[in-house]
């Protein structure tokens, strides 16, 4: 073989070797989630099988993967970021942590109030699934008006009865936020000041924990997210029935502002190397199919409109009143409400 044609042929064959590992590095998807749900593999293996692109995760609460991605600066390998706390979701926005994403099957999905702000550029952040901050009481000694509000539950007529998480856990945090949007400063402080006088115990556990103290009749009254109440009411066990047909629930504030109500979202990370997987993915997550899995597969509420919904756990729990205030007024609100917290001594 001649000189140059050898040349040649060398320089064919280095090209497509050096070409293969970019073709295969396209089917590759950098997920961090705060999404610590079992029931959201088969999310993943679908999303895998319908577009051939491997996901590698890398899984924690959402505050370990907003200090993650701090420290791995512009060298992180996150092409998508899943949270599950409206206000978490908001802060990584104002810090620079996601890039804007301009996807007409996003925002012809989603709603407005449940994406980041868009300044033209498109939208930072998109919710996907939501959750409620419902009430769950025993039924047998405590009547429904009596916790119909997040306020009566600062009322003497609860004194011994509450049981919450931290007041800091996020969950709370969001939910103290809205409300001091809606009472002001001084009268959030003195609700928050009721809610640690009317404690039953000392807070502690997650929200499956206040649902049991309630049936076990530690508690009166709880706060809890809709999905663990709904996750009880679809379990087959009999210790798990047992608890659900002891307490009642209801979704407060429905002759006023509404019930609060968090997010679950997703968002392109600022360095994604992967930007068009990550599109894919952020854009499947609004399908029927994936919303739909949200809704019957981890009893949340989908925020597509028509989502056929087959849960027969949410079914039950019915339509309510959702809380309108913005994603936005509560992450800036955190601050503050952390502050009040710390005042009144709910830790």
């Amino acid at each position: 073989m001649r000189p140059t044609l050898l040349r040649r042929l060398c320089v064919l064959i280095s090209t497509l070797c050096l070409a293969a590992p970019v073709v295969a590095q396209d089917q590759v998807l950098n997920l961090y989630s705060a999404r610590h749900y079992q029931t959201d593999e088969t999310l993943y293996e679908n999303f895998t099988k319908s577009t051939g692109i491997r996901i590698n995760r890398v899984d924690a609460d959402d505050a370990g993967i907003l200090a993650r991605l701090k420290s791995e600066g512009a060298a992180s390998p996150a092409d998508v970021i899943l949270l599950v706390d409206a206000a978490r979701l908001w802060r990584a926005e104002v810090t620079g942590l996601f890039q804007h994403v301009r996807s007409p099957i996003l925002e012809q999905r989603i709603p407005a109030n449940l994406r980041g702000k868009d300044a033209g550029e498109g939208s930072a952040w998109f919710g996907f699934s939501t959750r409620a901050r419902v009430v769950v009481y025993d039924k047998s000694r405590i009547p429904r008006g009596d916790v119909d509000t997040y306020e009566k539950l600062a009322l003497p007529v609860n004194k011994g009865r509450l049981c919450t998480r931290s007041g800091s856990h996020p969950y709370n945090l969001s939910l103290f936020s809205a409300m001091l949007e809606h009472l002001g400063p001084v009268s959030t402080e003195t609700w928050l000041k009721g809610l640690v006088t009317n404690m039953a115990r000392a807070p502690k556990g997650g929200d499956t924990d206040q649902i049991k103290a309630v049936a076990s009749g530690e508690c009166g009254v709880a706060l809890t997210n809709s999905y663990y109440l709904a996750r009880l009411m679809r379990s087959q066990a009999p210790a798990d029935r047992d608890v659900v047909e002891r307490v009642a629930v209801v979704f407060p504030n429905q002759a006023d502002h509404g019930t609060h109500v968090n997010v679950a979202g997703g968002a392109m990370a600022r360095h994604a190397q992967h930007k068009e997987a990550a599109l894919r993915f952020l854009e499947y997550l609004s399908s029927a199919d994936a919303q739909g899995y949200f809704a019957n597969g981890n009893n949340e509420w989908p925020v597509v409109a028509g989502t056929r919904v087959a849960n027969p756990a949410l079914d039950a729990l019915g339509r309510f009143k959702a809380d309108p205030v913005a994603v936005g007024v509560i992450g800036m609100n955190q601050v503050k409400v952390q502050q009040i917290l710390d005042r009144v001594g709910y830790r």
